[in-house]
């Protein structure tokens, strides 16, 4: 058994926890750059929490420069175990209404401008995100989320566009139609990716503020509705979020679902032709397997 140590990184809208003891903001040094901002720790019911704005607090960072690498490295030497992901997205589907909540599984990767990986020359490795997301955790967002009167959906694949502009229609109806995807937004790739080769469980929330494009009785993506309707899902997220503590309780096995585990096999480079400066950089994410 470990001790468990949630952390939240809270999207668009969702900047804070409400009730942490012994709150304080705390600045986190990586090798991978500086984090979107400072992270808040504190403990909710007796769990250890922390949490990252996203964007940077006044969001600062778009989703193209949000430094995603940075934001994980920088958890995992925290000590966090179990990574919550929550972001405004929007809706491929009718009954994925706005103010929804979705709690993905599956994601399509349609970034093309941020680094995506720890590894690389030096240190090759490759970890499998055929299933990207942490079944336990998804579980326990699902639970938290009803408990709070949410209308929340299982499962959905989300669809990762670079951004920052919004979807062309032709492309809206591609991601929906053809691709098969249900929600849309800018910011869980490679976040997912990195958790994975971090051997952080990862769970994503999906919290619905419009529907895409595509839909012919909504017009195009207005800014002002988006942010009309982040304002109520920010409030429910953080209800959700103050339920998870007493759910995932304050220690935690090995992840079932073999999270924790990613790097298990994933390392190729030989011993004796890996980078040094690398494996120095490595040293939180990787340190159990190097």
């Amino acid at each position: 058994m470990t001790q468990t140590m949630i952390g939240v990184i809270g999207g668009s809208g969702l900047y804070e926890i409400d009730g942490l003891e012994g709150a304080e903001w705390t600045t986190v040094d990586s090798p991978w750059g500086a984090p979107s901002d400072a992270i808040l720790t504190g403990r909710l019911d007796g769990v250890a929490m922390a949490f990252l704005p996203r964007h940077g607090r006044g969001h600062v960072h778009s989703p193209t420069t949000v430094p995603y690498r940075a934001n994980i490295d920088a958890l995992k030497r925290l000590g966090v175990t179990d990574v919550i992901a929550v972001s405004a997205s929007g809706s491929f589907r009718e009954e994925m209404a706005p103010g929804d909540f979705v709690v993905v599984d599956q994601f399509i990767d349609r970034t093309f401008a941020r680094e995506k990986s720890f590894f690389g020359t030096g240190c090759v490795g490759h970890v499998s995100v055929a299933h990207p997301t942490c079944p336990r955790l998804g579980a326990a967002c699902i639970t938290a989320a009803r408990d709070a009167g949410i209308t929340v959906h299982e499962g959905g694949t989300y669809l990762a566009m670079e951004g920052p502009q919004f979807s062309t229609l032709a492309e809206s109806r591609m991601y929906r139609e053809v691709w098969g995807a249900d929600v849309i937004g800018m910011t869980n790739m490679p976040e997912a990716k990195l958790a994975r080769e971090a051997e952080l469980c990862y769970a994503s929330v999906a919290m619905i503020t419009d529907y895409d494009s595509w839909h012919p009785d909504h017009g195009e993506v207005d800014v002002t509705q988006i942010i009309a309707t982040l304002l109520g899902n920010a409030d429910k997220g953080r209800d959700m979020v103050r339920r998870l503590p007493a759910l995932l309780g304050a220690e935690r096995a090995p992840c079932p679902h073999g999270c924790d585990r990613a790097l298990e096999n994933a390392i190729l480079t030989a011993p004796g032709a890996r980078d040094p400066e690398l494996l120095a950089r490595l040293d939180a994410v990787a340190g159990r397997v190097l």
